[in-house]
């Protein structure tokens, strides 16, 4: 056996291992692990099974799926899925020029130790020489491995060339449906803002028009009119008859003209309306009639949030001349009760002494067939309504359970079986009004103070049921010369 002294080891050592660049970058933090099988195979270690699907796999199952969905998404969804896996596959091909750059400096490092290696092998003899000649051809077996993962790598390259090709015509073509329908949209929008202002100005020129001619009919009845007495006075009745049917024939004219004005005028209040409310920060959602809650809402997301806001309901005049304060009515919602009826709702925001506002498009409605339910129900002698008690002099009342509201001629009573929660006559310290606040039954809430110090928020089972209740309990109120209303509510 042949003995190798420390200073030939350390020679042969820098000889057979040449120094490796710096810059030469591996795709993995280590080499693969090989053993030497029969006939002098290399055979690799089992690998470690992936955690998940790898990058190529994840970005042809998505372009499978976007060709799938493509129909059913929008079109600015479908450039957007078709930017991000053109990102991916950009981010594909530069883990392939990688794994390119490695393979190359893959060849270099095994060519270099294979030339180290025969250098050995010249001075090695016995057992050694053996074992790093079964070195040279594990060498030589990586080589041929290294050459067939290059062919696969050269394919893969050129399929992702492919689908990066693909990625960016559909990404250009969806770029392009984006802007295409832009463009629709707003001459869309512009269509609609044309015909809106050309709305505007015919109901304009209709009212001018409707005026002027109010004013011509009013002067033509005049002189009609003293040409019939004149006539009348002559002595000819035949004729003052003739002017009487044409005088008759004109009050008709100028009663529908008059009907026709005011829906026009009414008609050009709502659009001016509508349009003043289009450029505010909030809006109203809810239906504008009674059994419904009236809510405010952000427009946009540049408006503030309407917790660090005051907000305060208002009762306007059908022309906006004046306006009532709806003391307690300070949340965001607000549910109208039949005081509401044929007025107008105003909505105040105010943040930071900015006060920003919100109108409803007309007065509030009736519901249909409720007046004629309250007749119905005046014709008894006590009527009784089944409710809840939400709370009792400002707190929250424990018990759920029903009672049953009376409202009678001359006074209103609230009990439960035999027992008696409150029974009063109609004074001036009794108040009742729908419920002022922003909770899930307000259109069915009511508030009844029966005299000062004692007061209640009841909910009854419909909005049809607390409408009735307060239109019936006004009514006999009156009849006892007493007005019913909220809490500092101007009557």
């Amino acid at each position: 056996m042949t003995k190798v002294s420390p200073e030939l080891g350390e020679a042969m050592q820098a000889e057979a291992v040449l120094p490796v660049s710096a810059d030469v970058s591996f795709t993995s933090n280590c080499f693969p692990k090989y053993k030497l099988g029969p006939n002098n195979q290399i055979l690799e270690e089992p690998k470690e099974e992936d955690k998940g699907p790898s990058l190529k796999e994840v970005v042809e199952e998505e372009t499978a799926n976007l060709t799938e969905q493509h129909k059913r998404l929008s079109v600015r969804d479908l450039a957007s899925k078709f930017d991000k896996n053109l990102a991916a596959a950009a981010k594909l091909s530069d883990e392939a020029k990688l794994r390119e750059v490695a393979s190359l400096e893959g060849h270099v490092l095994l060519k270099k130790l294979r030339d180290a290696l025969e250098a050995l092998r010249g001075r090695l003899a016995g057992r050694n020489k053996e074992d790093v000649e079964k070195a040279i051809s594990m060498v030589e077996a990586l080589a041929v491995k290294l050459t067939q993962k290059e062919g696969e790598l050269i394919q893969e390259k050129f399929e992702v060339k492919k689908l990066v090709n693909f990625l960016k015509q559909a990404s250009e073509d969806a770029k392009k449906l984006v802007n295409q329908e832009k463009s629709f949209a707003c001459a869309e929008i512009e269509s609609a803002r044309a015909v809106v202002q050309r709305f505007g100005e015919a109901l304009e020129e209709e009212e001018r028009n409707s005026k002027t001619s109010k004013t011509q009919d009013v002067e033509g009845l005049v002189e009609e009119v003293q040409e019939a007495r004149r006539i009348k006075l002559m002595h000819q009745p035949s004729k003052v008859m003739d002017m009487e049917h044409e005088l008759r024939a004109l009050r008709i004219q100028i009663r529908e003209k008059s009907i026709f004005s005011f829906k026009l005028q009414k008609e050009l209040t709502l659009s001016k309306r509508a349009e003043e409310n289009r450029s505010r920060l909030y809006i109203l959602e809810g239906s504008e009639s009674l059994g419904s809650v009236l809510c405010v809402r952000p427009r946009t997301d540049n408006a503030p949030p309407l917790s660090k806001c005051s907000v305060q309901w208002y009762r306007t005049s059908s022309d906006g001349s004046h306006r009532d304060v709806i003391s307690g009515a300070e949340r965001p919602s607000y549910a109208p009760e039949p005081f509401d009826v044929g007025r107008i709702l105003q909505a105040e925001i105010t943040l930071n002494g900015q006060k920003d506002s919100v109108t409803t498009a007309g007065p509030i409605d009736s519901v249909a067939g409720l007046q004629s339910h309250v007749e119905s129900l005046t014709r008894k002698s006590n009527t009784e309504f089944s409710v809840t008690i939400c709370q009792m002099n400002g707190q929250d009342y424990s018990s759920h359970s029903t009672h049953v509201f009376h409202v009678g001629k001359m006074r209103v009573k609230l009990s439960r079986g035999w027992i008696t929660k409150a029974r009063e006559i109609y004074s001036t310290s009794m108040q009742l009004c729908g419920v002022r606040s922003d909770s899930n039954v307000a259109a069915k809430g009511l508030f009844w103070q029966a005299r000062k110090g004692l007061s209640f928020v009841l909910t009854f089972e419909s909005e049809r049921d607390r409408n009735a209740a307060i239109m019936l309990a006004r009514k006999y109120a009156l009849d006892c010369n007493v007005m019913l209303a909220g809490p500092d509510d101007l009557i």
